[in-house]
């Protein structure tokens, strides 16, 4: 069946593409050299009248199809999905398949891959040629050359250039979309920034000040505060996590080369409740001081240390007696320390007599037992002097 029935006189009767001839290998239209001419082919077909739908109770051809029609002149590739139409022009996938279907039947589409839709794979949108019908060539006196679908316009009759001109500035224009009245009452649902439910505009409603307010000086415009009048912004929940990890970054040294983002994840928690890095601190250290030698994976281990210490710890007083009890801690385990260290500083002399004094009584019996034998003694004269005074003096000599 072909494209367009001709009548008794000439005149194109009807405009529609039988389902058979809505693809590349059998349609009669040509290819559209680009969207701007496609478009012109689009306008001709919505107002030559010739295109009945189908559907006899689906929608019919209007502003819609040419909205439909000009976002698929703009594709690079013409493979428009059904859900992207909808999602951009605000429209139901009932009804941009509706529109779909009357471009393809009024032969300004045709398949060159029909979509799928099978269970368990991922759905491929179908993929179409823009197409010229035959009939818009025929009634505008366009002159091809070339065969079938490769067919080129090379000319047009004289009484034609007039509806071309027409059709050229139609498809320069933008169309629009009409809105439906349910699509006007949702938006108008919406509450205004200004507050209530009225929809009229702010600016009727504000009054100017009178004249003499302005001449005497009285209605001045306030000055915008600077940021440094209006203080420090304050942290939501997220920037004060951030801020609480970079805070035990600089001063907790175990936990350098942490991740800053990781470490705000694991203290959530404690700083969601109000945390401070010092009872951060205070909790992970309780059994004793660390290096950064000492923890495989910092950010590990305080994750398990905080585990559920939020709860454990929900007041303020709670967590000032846990840092207290571990700055005692800490300084009883400095003073230990330093007690031992100082031990060793001050007690060296009396460490070294002590080993020396065993030295030299382990010589001194070996020269007795030289002696009792009748041996010579092998110490050294030197060392045999100095084991005689420190035996008697206590002191080196």
């Amino acid at each position: 069946m072909s494209a367009a029935t001709a009548g008794t006189e000439g005149e194109l009767l009807s405009l529609w593409v039988v389902p058979a001839s809505q693809w590349v290998s059998t349609t009669t239209g040509r290819i559209a050299t680009d969207g701007y001419s496609w478009m012109q082919a689009v306008h001709w077909v919505g107002g030559s009248g010739l295109y009945t739908p189908s559907q006899a109770h689906g929608p019919k051809w209007g502003p819609t199809t040419v909205v439909i029609a000009q976002e698929i002149s703009a594709l690079t590739e013409c493979r428009p999905s059904v859900d992207y139409l909808a999602r951009k022009l605000e429209l139901s996938p009932r009804t941009v398949k509706y529109h779909l279907a009357m471009l393809r039947e009024a032969g300004l589409l045709a398949y060159r891959y029909k979509g799928t839709r099978i269970s368990g794979r991922v759905n491929r949108a179908s993929e179409y040629e823009r197409t010229i019908p035959q009939a818009f060539d025929e009634a505008l006196g366009i002159r091809t050359i070339g065969e079938g679908l490769e067919r080129r316009p090379v000319g047009i009759a004289e009484e034609g250039r007039k509806l071309i001109g027409k059709l050229a500035k139609k498809a320069a224009r933008k169309v629009r979309r009409r809105r439906t009245q349910a699509a006007v009452s949702r938006r108008s649902r919406c509450t205004p920034m200004q507050g209530g439910t009225s929809t009229s505009s702010a600016t009727g409603s504000t009054r100017s000040p009178s004249e003499s307010k302005l001449a005497s000086g009285e209605h001045q415009i306030p000055t915008p505060k600077s940021s440094s009048e209006s203080g420090p912004r304050k942290l939501n929940r997220v920037g004060r996590r951030y801020q609480l990890a970079q805070q035990l970054l600089t001063q907790v040294p175990w936990l350098a080369g942490a991740s800053r983002a990781r470490l705000a994840w694991i203290l959530r928690h404690v700083a969601d409740a109000g945390w401070t890095v010092l009872e951060v601190q205070a909790i992970a250290e309780m059994g004793g001081p660390l290096t950064a030698g000492d923890v495989r994976r910092c950010s590990g281990m305080l994750g398990h240390r905080l585990k559920g210490v939020h709860q454990l710890y929900p007041t303020p007083v709670q967590r000032q007696r846990l840092v207290a009890h571990w700055q005692e801690s800490r300084t009883a385990e400095r003073a230990r320390h330093d007690g031992y260290e100082g031990g060793l500083d001050g007690g060296t002399d009396r460490l070294a007599a002590k080993a020396l004094a065993g030295l030299y009584q382990g010589m001194a019996a070996y020269s007795a037992h030289q002696a009792a034998k009748g041996l010579d003694d092998l110490t050294d004269a030197d060392a045999a002097a100095d084991m005689a005074a420190f035996l008697q003096t206590g002191a080196l000599a």
